[in-house]
């Protein structure tokens, strides 16, 4: 993947965007300091001799990580307009990359999409009508950063400790080569994290 997409995390906002429009977004989140908030504690797990929060090409993701998963997925429930898939979403020790879908509002996959994509849909997550609250991207990356932020302070007695960068990094897919290349990049993350520009040991 192109250097452009992977860990220039300021956010790109076209100014006659509509970033409510639908379509594929790509979104990478960093934790705060780029600390690995969301793996296994290093002490726990060896690989080689070396501690890890990475064996045998998995992330080893402790509660925290398990804030962060429940919260991406749940994301779908509380979205009409969102779609989420399981191979598109993955949790890094110190941060998330994942595709957003979003659509009219149906619960059918979007036709572009469609023909990006043609696995299954088994581990979609769509809409289950609870709320209504804003459909933009925006909206929907502060409404997550913000219930991890929430969850993960209260696990840990902490009040207002930042979890998560300021700012983010959100790519608009452009064309079923963009999304491979997106997708492979996402599936294939932990098993190239000692390269990985997050890892700060790297």
């Amino acid at each position: 993947m192109s250097e452009k997409i992977l860990h220039h995390r300021r956010s790109i906002r076209l100014a006659d965007n509509d970033y409510s429009a639908e379509g594929g977004y790509y979104i990478t989140i960093v934790t705060q300091g780029r600390v690995c908030l969301f793996g296994e504690p290093l002490s726990q797990k060896t690989l080689g001799g070396a501690k890890t929060a990475i064996v045998g090409g998995e992330v080893c993701i402790n509660e925290f990580g398990k804030i962060v998963w429940d919260e991406w997925f749940k994301t779908a429930q509380l979205r009409q307009n969102v779609e989420l898939m399981e191979d598109e979403f993955v949790v890094m020790p110190n941060h998330i990359h994942g595709i957003i879908w979003l659509n009219d509002g149906g619960v059918n996959r979007m036709p572009t999409k469609s023909t990006m994509n043609n696995r299954s849909s088994v581990g979609a997550y769509s809409h289950t009508p609870l709320r209504s609250p804003s459909h933009t991207i925006g909206a929907i990356v502060r409404g997550f950063k913000g219930a991890v932020t929430t969850r993960i302070n209260t696990q840990r007695d902490q009040k207002g400790v930042a979890v998560w960068q300021r700012n983010y990094y959100e790519h608009i897919i452009s064309s079923e080569r963009d999304y491979e290349n997106i997708a492979n990049y996402i599936y294939t993350n932990p098993i190239n994290w000692d390269a990985d520009g997050e890892n700060i040991r790297s």
